[in-house]
Order: C-alpha cells, then structure tokens, then sequence
C-alpha cells in the first residue's frame, strides 16, 4: 500500500501518450517562392499590399496576397483546429481522475418511551482512477470516519483500498478502445485535405480572374482602337459623299459600324468593371477595399514549357488530389467503425478486484497507524457477465458499418474515375487552345493583310464603306479571338494544374494535405 501513490504516477504517465505530432496547418508562400530571391525573407502581411492607392499586381503578388488577406480562407483555417479540440476532448478520457468529498451528520433522535440522544458523524473520502485503453480501470481510495454516539467516546475507522476491473471480451484491448481517438484524428486530417482542396481552388480562382481581367483590358484596348477607325471610316465616308464621289446611302453603313464598335466598348467596359471587383473580392486589400484600382503588371503570355505525358498527371492527380486522400482516410475510418462494432457483438465480461485495509480506534492517528500495525484486510474478487440474447442492435450497427465500409470503397473507385476523366479533358483542353493560340495568330495576320486591301480599294473607289466595315469587324473578331486564346491556354493550363493537384507546389506555395495518408503517420 506504501507503494500506491508511485503506481498511480507511472499508470498516468503510461497514459499520456496521445499520438503524432499534429499537422501543420500553415497556408502561405515557402520560403523560396517563385517571386523571392534565395536571400530574400518572407514578407509579413502588412507590406504586401499599399492600403491606398492603385493595386501593381503581378499574378503570383496576387495569389500571394489572396494567401494573407482572403476572407474565405480565414474562414477555413478554423476548421482543423476546431476538429483537433475533439482530439484532445476524446484523448481525455484517459486521464487520472482525482475526487474528494467530506460529509457531516448530525441526527437528534427523541420521542415518547425514547431516551432523547445526539449522535454525530464524520466522513472523509478522496481517491484517484485512471481508465487504460486496454480496457483496464484502476482506482485507489482513502475513507476515514468518524462517529460520535450518545454516552459513547468518539470511534474512528480509517481504510485504504486499491480496486481494478479489466474488460476480457467487450471493451478489452486498445484497438477498440482507442477507436474514437483515432476517429477523430483521421477527422482532423479530413479537415487539412479539404483545407488544400480549398487553397487549390482559391489559387486557380486568382490566377482565372487575373487573366481574364487582362484579356478585358486587352479587349477595351482593341475596341477603342476599332471605334477610332470606323470614326475615321465614317469621316472619309462623309467627305466622299460631300464631294460627290460617294452616293448619300453610303453613310449608314458607316455609321452602323460606329454604333456597334460603341455597344462592343461599353459591354468590355461592364465586364472588366465586374472583374476588378471579384478580383478585389480575392485579394481583399486593406484599406477601402473596393474604390482600389488595379494594374496588372504580367501580360498574358503562353509559357514555353512542354507539357508531360497525360499519363503523368494522371498519376500525380491520382497520389495527390485532396479529394482521393479524403476518401482514403473516410475508408479508414469506417474500418475503426468496424473494429468497435465487431467487439460490441461480444457478450460483456468484466473481472474486478478490490484490495482494502482498514483500521479502528479511538483517534485518527490511531486508526490510520493501525491500518499497518494489524494483519487485517479485506479482498474482493469476480467476474461480472452481460449479453442481450437477441442483441439485434448491435448486429444492426455492425451490419451498417460494413455496408458503409463498401460504400465507401465504392465512392472512392468512382472518385478515381472521375478525376482520371477530368484531368483527361483538361489535357484535351490546353493542347487544343495551345493550337488555338498559333492558329488565331495566324489568321489575325491573315486579316490585318485583308483589311489593308479593302481599304486601299476604297481609296481608289474599287470598295464600299459596307466591305470596309466587314473587313475591320473580321480584324477585330480575329484580334479579340487571339487574345482569347491566349488567355484561355493560361486558365486551361491553371485548371490542369489544379486537378493535378500540383498547383501549389509550382507556385511555392505550402498547404496541409501535401502528401497522401499511406506516406503518413495517422495514429
């Protein structure tokens, strides 16, 4: 009994164990990042962006600065930290637990035939138990009372006693009894993998928005230029028509490619308009967010790099994607359901012990000292059993977990299938606008040599003001059709990326989730 309080110290310390190491949750720029130099050190989220004055932004400032300021991921950087609250709520079941309590009676007993008395009590209790993911509860209690009948002198009885009770079918062994812990650990990882899947996203989303907010300057650029050619056109129209050398209807014509150069200004105007405030919506600046304006300082410009085999980005979507690791990790958790529910078929078989001494005399330290002095002491020992005969509801639960172990699978099989065929097309998708980038090129040039022809025949009366503005509108078409292309092959490069699960890492840019459960240490 000496030795009680020094068992009670290594039982707690055996249980402090509560798994790895937690995840990183960090989301931002390594320390290398494409924009920094080697020697250059992270900046901090203060100087990342002015908060007056226009927005400079290249597209990796901007993804960067969606990093520190977008609000919606400041939603989600919670959500792992609250799932790891479980962790540490279910890991402490298996902390010591101390109690204590102190109690006093007083009871005045009179009546008639009854000699009138006062009796009095004492009682003083504390102890410690600590429940072992083996299924073992171990516990240790001191009592001590103290009872003062009438016409009697004080009595005190003192008792040490150590109990154990050790789970031998159901509830027996850590693998199910650490099954909620482990539950919650995968559930906390689940959280870090959606993380990623929503870094990717907002990543793409920037670089989309971006390029397409240069392809709307690039379009308003090309419009005003069209409109002040068709205003020149439809002042050497009028001249013409002044000085007879053109008929009066002439001029309509002219004036309808005018009209519709300005309806074609003013819908690129509305659209960039809209995309500077998604784009500030991202990047959210601080300052007075939505007056910034922005200038974007890359050109869309198609990247040398040769792409990889499919076949490749394939098998990287199929290690990486956040949405297949999360299906991994729903198919070990329905595993650990599993395992509990299988033990719960078993019939309840507990052993149980209770060690005690006790000691008697007329004071306290009398007593406590003759817990030691006499051979006395109390043993308890058994087995208690419980087993529902039907036990249809545990057979019920077992049955729905075995079932949602398959469903799981099954949407991982399909989830596979669906990123195989989704990264396929997004392959399609870029070789098909990289050969749209060189043929709108050329048919661009085509149409600027057209064009000058057209307008060189006009001049010597051999055209009309109506082929003219046919020829410019198909100038313009091809330009506008070019710059499209350009950026389209940008944003379909960033839309494989991200369903290759690569973006991130060719932008530097780290996030949990960065590798699949197999390559991790779960529990």
């Amino acid at each position: 009994m000496k030795r009680l309080p020094y068992l009670l110290m290594l039982i707690s310390a055996s249980c402090s164990y509560v798994g790895p190491e937690p995840f990183s949750d960090y989301v931002g720029p390594q320390t290398a990042a494409p924009w920094q130099d080697e020697s250059e050190s992270a900046s901090t989220p203060s100087d990342l962006l002015p908060p007056t004055g226009p927005l400079n932004l290249g597209v990796e400032e901007a993804v960067r600065a969606a990093l520190f300021y977008n609000q919606s991921l400041a939603v989600e950087t919670v959500t792992p930290a609250i799932r790891r609250t479980f962790e540490r709520q279910l890991a402490a079941v298996f902390d010591p637990v101390v109690s204590a309590s102190a109690a006093y009676d007083h009871e005045r007993i009179s009546g008639d035939n009854i000699n009138d008395r006062t009796e009095r009590g004492l009682q003083l209790d504390g102890g410690a138990s600590i429940f072992l993911p083996t299924g073992t509860t171990i516990g240790a209690d001191a009592i001590t009372q103290r009872e003062s009948p009438a016409g009697v002198n004080d009595r005190y009885a003192t008792r040490l006693g150590l109990s154990m009770s050790q789970a031998l079918l159901r509830g027996a062994g850590e693998d199910v009894n650490l099954v909620p812990l482990r539950q919650a650990r995968l559930d906390t990882l689940i959280s870090q993998y959606e993380l990623r899947g929503f870094v990717l996203a907002l990543v793409g989303q920037v670089q989309v928005v971006y390029w397409n907010y240069t392809l709307a300057q690039q379009q308003i650029e090309i419009f005003e230029k069209s409109l002040e050619l068709a205003e020149q056109q439809l002042r050497d129209t009028q001249e013409r028509i002044r000085i007879g050398r053109l008929p009066e209807t002439e001029e309509a014509a002219a004036q309808a490619e005018v009209a519709r150069r300005r309806e074609s200004l003013i819908n690129a105007r509305s659209i960039l308009a809209t995309l500077r405030v998604r784009l500030l919506r991202l990047v959210n600046p601080p300052g007075d967010t939505w007056d910034r304006v922005i200038v974007p300082k890359d050109l869309p410009i198609p990247p040398r790099a040769q792409l990889d085999d499919v076949e490749a980005h394939v098998r990287l979507a199929l290690r990486i994607r956040p949405e297949i690791n999360q299906a991994k990790l729903l198919i070990n958790r329905s595993e650990l359901e599993i395992v509990r529910t299988r033990n719960g078929l078993l019939p309840r078989l507990d052993l149980f012990a209770t060690l005690g001494k006790s000691g008697y005399a007329a004071s306290f330290g009398s007593s406590a000292g003759d817990l030691f002095a006499e051979p006395s002491y109390d043993v308890l020992a058994g087995v208690r059993m419980e087993f529902p005969p039907l036990n249809r509801s545990a057979r019920a639960e077992h049955d729905r977990s075995q079932l949602t172990r398959r469903q799981a699978q099954e949407s991982l099989d399909n989830l596979r299938q669906l990123v195989q065929v989704d990264v396929r097309e997004a392959y399609i998708e870029v070789q098909r606008l990289g050969e749209q980038v060189v043929a709108t090129a050329a048919t661009q040039g085509l149409q600027e040599e057209v064009y000058r022809a057209e307008v060189a025949k006009y001049a010597v009366g051999r055209s009309t003001s109506f082929l003219v503005g046919q020829a410019q509108r198909d100038l313009l078409a091809s330009q506008i059709a070019h710059a499209q292309a350009i950026v389209g092959y940008l944003n379909s490069l960033v839309e494989l990326y991200r369903l290759d699960g690569s973006l991130l890492e060719r932008l530097g840019i780290s996030a949990p989730g960065a590798i699949p459960p197999e390559e991790a240490t779960l529990y």
